[in-house]
């Protein structure tokens, strides 16, 4: 039996991470339950994938039976409440099929899909028939959030190399799968790292940033991604939850350098601020 929450008690969104692993826990799901908690969240994860990384790159990737998927999706949906789900690493079109199916009867009142397709290195991760089942997963989301090569394979167009080009491609996909999409500009040269909040009809809401200079962003989308499946429960205002999640992503980036996990980029501080105030 579930005791009664007072009205007094802040409200604890329920967030489900559907993505890969990370074992050094700077990406997938232990990113995203840092994030989850970080912002207030009661985290929860779904594997698609065992990934053997770490910060100098992908190893080896080990599927799961597509059977025992939708085993840990029912489990969580058949017992938890579930008021925000994201969506990270799927891997191929099965895997996509599995959480469609399953999404199309138990959808969150919030669903945030970070379109892994692109690796850091520029290859694809997906393959054709991948690519054209999560374009299809998009009409499940409210929000995407690609990077700018990911973006260009969503427009069907090569990748965006200034602001207002990676506008206009947020601005089709948005329009033709009727989502929000959240551009970022991480992946620009420059001293300046924007954001913008993209709506199917045309309206841009952009959130400007300084570029925080360091090697260490492993794992930043999954984890900006996390955050706003987990705020926006909180806000209910899009705008409200990317201005809140790009201020706690940059303070994360900023003390990234302190963490000293790994040889190659590492992982971002998710409490960062919490530790601040801590009576260690």
């Amino acid at each position: 039996m579930t005791a009664d929450v007072p009205a007094s008690q802040p409200f604890i969104p329920r967030v489900l991470s559907i993505a890969g692993t990370d074992p050094t826990g700077g990406a997938g799901i232990h990113a995203d339950l840092k994030s989850i908690a970080a912002n207030r969240g009661y985290g929860m994860a779904v594997v698609t994938a065992l990934v053997a990384q770490n910060t100098q790159g992908v190893r080896c990737v080990h599927i799961p039976p597509l059977a025992f998927l939708r085993e840990q999706l029912d489990a969580v949906s058949d017992d938890v409440q579930i008021d925000a789900i994201k969506i990270g690493m799927l891997g191929n079109a099965d895997i996509i099929g599995v959480v469609h199916d399953w999404l199309a009867q138990h959808r969150a009142p919030v669903v945030v899909l970070d379109p892994v397709m692109v690796a850091t290195s520029g290859d694809r991760l997906l393959d054709a028939a991948a690519e054209d089942a999560l374009r299809s997963l998009l009409s499940c989301a409210d929000l995407i959030t690609p990077n700018i090569p990911e973006l260009a394979v969503l427009a069907r167009q090569p990748m965006a190399t200034d602001w207002q080009a990676v506008l206009a491609q947020a601005g089709q996909v948005a329009q033709r799968h009727g989502i929000q999409v959240l551009a970022k500009g991480g992946h620009l040269q420059g001293d300046w790292a924007p954001d913008a909040l993209v709506a199917p009809d045309g309206r841009v809401q952009e959130f400007p940033g300084k570029r925080v200079h360091t090697p260490h962003t492993h794992g930043t989308g999954c984890s900006y991604s996390s955050a706003l499946a987990t705020l926006q429960p909180q806000t209910g205002d899009w705008a409200q939850s990317v201005a809140q999640a790009k201020q706690w992503l940059t303070r994360s980036i900023a003390d990234a350098y302190t963490l000293s996990v790994g040889r190659g980029h590492g992982p971002i501080s998710h409490f960062a601020a919490l530790w601040e105030h801590a009576d260690f």
